[in-house]
């Protein structure tokens, strides 16, 4: 058998054999999930669209009152774990939390924010995926759903649904029943032949891959329901690692565009 590769991590400004790393178990990122994280492609060697997940970054760190980390500082973090693991391909995950703080919810006056980088050198699947609509809303008017916080539990659990009835991933609605996104990826429908994709003010998370293609022209915002992605002409799910199509939604067959996957993927994963 193979032994795994033990990558190492930076933490607060040291690189770190895994097994040395330690978080303080006061830490509000471990204890009540007080915090932000950015999952970022690493191909040829280089992380892909760095400057758009430290802005987003920058903007989940001013919704929640943190103090966003300095990009030259995570720019050299960056170029250290690059180095260190021999990484050409795979990601890189940056976790930011509110640091350290006593007991109770309100956090201290003066913090000092926790920044861990890691490493995989996975690379994330592409094949086909098929979807069920899960039983769980998205939260449209909160503000979590807007920024990448460390509060992912509705996700799991809508991840854990699919999985209890054989699917890949789960199709999100929000309160209102219009479709948001899937667990972790942004939701891309081909309506009328253009590819569209839900407002973030219905609940989508503002993908950084997303933005690439609402820039380029290549893909544009509309709100969506249900019924409009059953009569879809192709279905995909994307984000900063992946962009895979949707072979089934709920037991309906999808039709199957890889004349418009690759032309996506093209402009999101050169």
């Amino acid at each position: 058998m193979t032994t795994p590769i033990c990558l190492p991590v930076w933490l607060n400004g040291r690189l770190l054999p895994a097994g040395q790393a330690r978080i303080d178990p006061a830490d509000r990122g471990f204890l009540l999930g007080d915090g932000l994280f950015e999952t970022m492609r690493v191909s040829g060697g280089q992380v892909r669209h760095f400057d758009r997940h430290m802005r987003r970054l920058e903007e989940g760190a001013a919704t929640l009152m943190l103090p966003a980390p300095d990009p030259a500082l995570i720019a050299g973090a960056v170029a250290e774990m690059l180095a260190a693991c021999h990484l050409m391909g795979g990601s890189l995950r940056l976790t930011c939390t509110r640091g350290t703080g006593p007991r109770g919810l309100l956090p201290p006056p003066e913090v000092t924010p926790t920044l861990l980088l890691t490493a995989s050198s996975a690379i994330a699947p592409q094949g086909p995926v098929r979807l069920v609509t899960s039983i769980h809303r998205r939260d449209e008017e909160s503000v979590l759903s807007r920024v990448k916080s460390l509060n992912y539990l509705p996700s799991i659990l809508a991840r854990m649904e699919a999985a209890g009835q054989g699917a890949d991933d789960a199709l999100l609605l929000n309160r209102g029943g219009y479709v948001a996104e899937t667990c972790a990826s942004t939701l891309i429908a081909c309506i009328d032949g253009q590819p569209v994709t839900p407002p973030v003010s219905d609940g989508a998370l503002p993908g950084t891959a997303r933005g690439v293609l609402v820039d380029a022209g290549l893909l544009h915002v509309r709100r969506l329901t249900p019924d409009m992605l059953r009569g879809a002409g192709a279905l995909f799910t994307l984000n900063s690692l992946c962009m895979r199509e949707v072979l089934m939604l709920d037991g309906h067959e999808i039709p199957r565009r890889p004349d418009l996957l690759a032309a996506m993927r093209a402009a999101v994963q050169p």
